[in-house]
């Protein structure tokens, strides 16, 4: 079927094609950057959310992201009796609408460097640009870089981040 989707092209994310045609959930159980992400968000409850309609901005931690938090951080949060704290988390990660690199650029310039992005969880992570491209201050003033911008999916974007951004 030949449409605006059909356009746009095909991002190579942890060794898998990620299809604008296929949605976030779709998209990123292929990625096998992102494997611990995927176990998190089918622990949180959140497949249903981010296969919904969106459209959403996810700032997706690679599993070297999440490896570099303390150790047992990861398998503490996979805990059942942690799943609100762990769905806290990962909703920080994520911007109700579809900003693209473009629409992160323009935010950035009319805030004067820095734009302040309101999370799906209700608290704010500041994007600004440095010496290594976008970067992502969260709350606790942790820096996360983004590695590959503009993941289109039919449901919103992916940008894949170095770092977990913690609320």
């Amino acid at each position: 079927m030949a449409g605006p989707m059909s356009m746009e092209k095909t991002v190579m994310v942890g060794g898998a094609a990620m299809y604008p045609s296929k949605n976030i959930i779709q998209n990123a159980v292929n990625s096998k950057d992102h494997t611990t992400l995927v176990a998190a968000v089918k622990a949180a409850g959140l497949v249903d959310t981010l296969s919904g309609p969106g459209p959403f901005t996810v700032f997706a931690p690679t599993d070297e992201a999440f490896a570099a938090l303390p150790a047992g951080t990861v398998d503490n949060l996979l805990k059942p009796e942690n799943k609100a704290t762990l769905a806290k988390i990962l909703t920080y990660h994520v911007v109700a609408g579809r900003l693209t690199a473009h629409d992160l650029a323009a935010k950035v310039a009319a805030g004067g460097g820095k734009a302040k992005l309101k999370t799906v969880e209700g608290d704010w992570i500041t994007a600004s640009r440095d010496g290594d491209g976008w970067a992502l201050t969260d709350d606790k003033g942790n820096v996360a870089h983004v590695t590959v911008g503009d993941v289109m999916q039919s449901n919103g974007v992916i940008h894949v981040i170095d770092k977990v951004l913690m609320p």
